[in-house]
């Protein structure tokens, strides 16, 4: 596939991962459910979406796929000859981002939620835990293909789960009773066993993320 055709499905693949970002989001601010027949979960309403490191990987991912948008058309038009990798660093940081929500949704919320995988797909989190991952990695990998980004910059991956896990062990802390945190405050439920449970979740966490991140940014070189 030659490299317009890829600009121009890149260009539609982000165009499309723009509104479904902003249709799932208005969706959970409001409460507006298209989906029935299936207790919601992990799902909150107002502001207090912001508190999901899933809305906040989403809404990065849909931020910088408009940026790419207007990029790639200003590429089309010859208004630049390429983007500057600090975007793509930055597109490839939300792939790392929503990549992990994909993982940890699959692998670790689903099973241990009460009614299942189902009903983390329901509603708004059926794009923002299933299509918007995927499409993001697609594009990235299939479609944004960069050989600027050096393995050395696979770190910055990273940065936005680093960050996140400041602010969910600060709540977690600051809500702490007898030792204990309730699941209102502990959301993702990773420290239901004990505050001390960090230690082994935040290390795996980064681990995993690292490992996304350096599959993300070799495959998005391979398909150049």
């Amino acid at each position: 596939m030659n490299k317009d055709m890829k600009l121009r499905i890149a260009l539609i693949l982000n165009t499309i991962i723009v509104i479904w970002v902003l249709f799932s989001l208005i969706s959970m601010f409001t409460g507006f459910r298209f989906m029935s027949g299936q207790e919601v979960v992990l799902e909150s309403t107002k502001l207090g979406v912001f508190k999901y490191f899933t809305v906040q990987s989403n809404v990065f991912a849909g931020i910088m796929s408009l940026i790419f948008l207007f990029k790639e058309l200003d590429v089309m038009k010859g208004k630049i000859k390429r983007i500057d990798k600090k975007y793509y660093i930055l597109k490839f940081m939300s792939a790392v981002a929503v990549g992990l929500t994909f993982f940890v949704v699959f692998t670790y919320l689903g099973p241990i939620t009460k009614y299942g995988i189902t009903s983390l797909l329901m509603n708004s989190n059926l794009f923002f835990h299933l299509l918007i991952p995927l499409l993001c990695i697609i594009c990235f990998v299939f479609f944004e293909g960069t050989r600027e980004m050096k393995i050395k910059e696979v770190l910055f991956g990273l940065l936005p789960v680093i960050l996140y896990a400041i602010y969910y062990i600060a709540n977690v802390l600051i809500h702490m009773e007898g030792g204990r945190v309730s699941p209102i405050y502990d959301w993702y439920w990773f420290v239901q066993n004990g505050v001390w449970t960090a230690v082994i979740v935040v290390p795996v966490i980064l681990l995993v993320t690292y490992l996304i991140s350096l599959c993300i940014w070799f495959f998005n070189k391979k398909k150049l």
